[in-house]
């Protein structure tokens, strides 16, 4: 825990929100930064767990411990509706309080002994949850890296992939896509190398697919379309982004019956005891939205809104643009990556902030080669993120 350098990043930034509020009290601060979401869950789905709750006051509607792995009607539905075509069968999938959860129990699950590869930049909670498990080393200050972690660069230059011909082999590959912080979607063609290459090394990755909604063109939104991803790949998903869970919390994990450890023994059965252990199941009402948000209404409603926040993206790409800045992200992804050549990003952090009352996220909180960035959040409520752009507009005309 010593290890660990200063304080989670989304924190730091509640915390600076807070201090900036007690300063400016009548300023009306408008959110580009923390991504949560911000449109109202439809009542299809907020109903049906409405619905269960009440049930809950009834001797027949009474449940209580469900499975840890999850309800089976909605494992079921997860990998019909998401996996459908790439074989993925409903007891791999284990549902979860969220994603970010799943990612601390795989943490638990490989222990502090094996080396692991991280995006940079990346979500910081893959680096963290390293830390205090134990994997990563020291913090070196001189390259704002830890000694133990193979940070993969991950460049507009070379299209948001690693270089994997230098890569040296890690037993773990956390990779996210669509990537946060920077909204890119890798290819089927860059997947199909890192496949490839934990193949070759024998490495497993950690595929976080929990933007996967937002892909609109024919990048993969399973690591599982890829040929052979079945036998050296994890994928953890959520309903946060995809369906505004992330005060309700749900996700899954899918653990394909072909990976093994290096001495043959199946990891799904490792991860099915560390679930038992650590963890009591997902909330029934929870489930019971989950389970309404996959019916054919719901799942048309949570595009909906998904569309919103997608053409909230296009606005802010669109300003950024306008300003004479490069933008990346934003088409396949509610996030959008934005360069201040020769800035330092907490500093354009503080300018913004001071001078029109946004919150951002600054890069090099998502590690050294985020520094010159911010990452911009499409979610919010379409007025603010207009009013947004026209600040936005007058700081940098």
């Amino acid at each position: 825990m010593e290890k660990l350098q200063s304080a989670y990043l989304f924190p730091e930034i509640s915390m600076r929100e807070v201090q900036h509020i007690e300063k400016y009290p009548d300023a009306k601060l408008i959110s580009l930064g923390i991504g949560d979401t911000t449109e109202p869950i439809p009542d299809i789905i907020a109903s049906s767990m409405a619905n269960y709750a009440r049930s809950l006051s009834t001797a027949e509607g009474y449940s209580g411990y469900g499975a840890e792995q999850g309800n089976k009607a909605l494992r079921k539905a997860i990998a019909e509706t998401f996996y459908r075509d790439v074989r993925v069968k409903e007891t791999e999938v284990f549902v979860s309080d969220g994603s970010q959860c799943d990612i601390t129990r795989l943490q638990l699950l490989f222990g502090s002994n094996v080396s692991i590869a991280v995006q940079d930049p990346s979500f910081p909670a893959y680096v963290d949850s390293s830390v205090i498990i134990g994997q990563a080393g020291d913090f070196e200050d001189k390259t704002g890296m830890y000694g133990k972690i193979q940070y993969m660069k991950c460049l507009p230059k070379t299209n948001f992939f690693p270089d994997l011909a230098t890569a040296s082999r890690s037993d773990i590959i956390f990779f996210c896509s669509p990537n946060n912080p920077t909204g890119h979607a890798a290819t089927r063609q860059q997947l199909e190398q890192l496949v490839k290459f934990a193949k070759e090394n024998g490495s497993i990755i950690i595929f976080d697919s929990a933007y996967a909604a937002y892909i609109s063109d024919d990048s993969p939104r399973s690591i599982f379309e890829i040929p052979g991803a079945r036998e050296v790949a994890i994928e953890v998903s959520s309903f946060s982004k995809f369906a505004g869970f992330t005060g309700i919390r749900l996700g899954w994990t899918v653990v394909p019956e072909e990976l093994s450890f290096s001495n043959g023994f199946p990891v799904i059965n490792d991860f099915n005891r560390i679930v038992c252990t650590c963890f009591n199941g997902a909330s029934n009402i929870a489930q019971a939205g989950g389970l309404a948000c996959l019916s054919p209404e719901g799942f048309a409603s949570v595009h909906s809104i998904i569309k919103c926040y997608k053409e909230n993206a296009k606005i802010l790409r669109d300003t950024f643009s306008s300003l004479g800045l490069k933008v990346y992200g934003g088409e396949n992804a509610p996030y959008l990556w934005v360069h201040f050549p020769g800035s330092k990003s907490w500093d354009i952090f503080t300018e913004i902030l001071e001078k029109t009352h946004i919150i951002t996220v600054p890069g090099s909180g998502f590690g050294p080669e985020g520094e010159e960035f911010m990452r911009i959040s499409a979610f919010g409520h379409k007025e603010s993120i207009i009013e947004a752009a026209r600040r936005l507009g007058n700081l940098y005309p």
